[in-house]
């Protein structure tokens, strides 16, 4: 039996289970195993060997980091961010790879994200979102809280190193003015309980084209539900979710996926949350 799993500290209630469960489904792989495996920081080198065991692995917060010097490869996504979410083991070689940058570039495939593109906050998720937009020639503008500003500047500096043609702005979001494609929200504003918060004004609302929005509980914020009463096009993060996740089995043994069936899954995890929020 191929096991699999999830680190990470504190591990509450996680998609993932559910999520990889419909995946290892859909390739037709039935003998394996996929837990949740909570891992102090302070425990996390002497619990190496126990990982070496597993097939392949997810990793979130706080081991992203600190999973690296155990590899002993990466692939070019996780050395582009200096993070891992994701480790395939074949033969005793574990390689890492960041599968949180397809998972936002798969959902945002509709989306304008070479154009005129706003993101709201920049730090964890939000930076890697900023980078990829620049790769992609967004005429990228940061807004932040007046405390995050000097964090995205160091992603400013970052996108130049990486990009240096690129078009970066940074404002703090009261600052905030004009046109845009698109706009992206990767803050915590609007998330679970607290739903009835919304990281921009109306008037920013009305005058972006199209939205995508990290948040994937509640499945539909309250940003979205403004943009969508304006017959925008807003994509939330339960997607961004499923995708990471089907590049994870990709890496760990070729899973190939029909787009209608993950489509389906979308659906079923947001059916999942708002089931949860009753």
């Amino acid at each position: 039996m191929d096991k699999y799993g999830l680190i990470g500290h504190p591990l509450g209630h996680s998609m993932s289970p559910l999520i990889h469960e419909k995946l290892f489904e859909l390739s037709g792989i039935s003998d394996y195993s996929y837990e949740l495996i909570d891992i102090d920081p302070a425990d996390l080198t002497s619990r190496i060997e126990e990982l070496r065991g597993l097939r392949g692995f997810n990793i979130t917060i706080p081991h992203k980091t600190a999973i690296i010097p155990f590899t002993d490869e990466l692939g070019e996504s996780a050395l582009r961010y200096n993070s891992v979410n994701c480790i395939s083991n074949s033969g005793g070689k574990m390689v890492g790879y960041n599968t949180d940058c397809d998972g936002f570039l798969r959902s945002a495939e509709a989306l304008p994200l070479g154009g005129n593109v706003v993101l709201i906050g920049c730090g964890g998720v939000g930076r890697m979102i900023a980078i990829e937009a620049a790769l992609h020639g967004a005429e990228l503008t940061i807004a932040v809280i007046p405390q995050d500003f000097k964090n995205a500047q160091l992603v400013m500096a970052e996108i130049i190193a990486k990009c240096k043609d690129a078009s970066v702005r940074i404002c703090t979001v009261d600052e905030l003015s004009g046109r845009f494609d698109l706009l992206i929200n990767a803050t915590p504003v609007g998330m679970y309980p607290k739903t009835e918060a919304c990281a921009v004004s109306d008037e920013i609302i009305e005058n972006c084209g199209s939205f995508f929005d990290v948040i994937y509980n509640p499945t539909e914020t309250l940003l979205m539900k403004k943009a969508r009463a304006l017959g925008k096009t807003a994509v939330g993060g339960a997607s961004m979710l499923v995708y990471q996740a089907v590049k994870a089995h990709e890496y760990w043994y070729g899973g190939k996926f029909a787009q209608e069936d993950i489509a389906k899954i979308v659906l079923d995890v947001e059916e999942h949350v708002n089931a949860m929020n009753k």
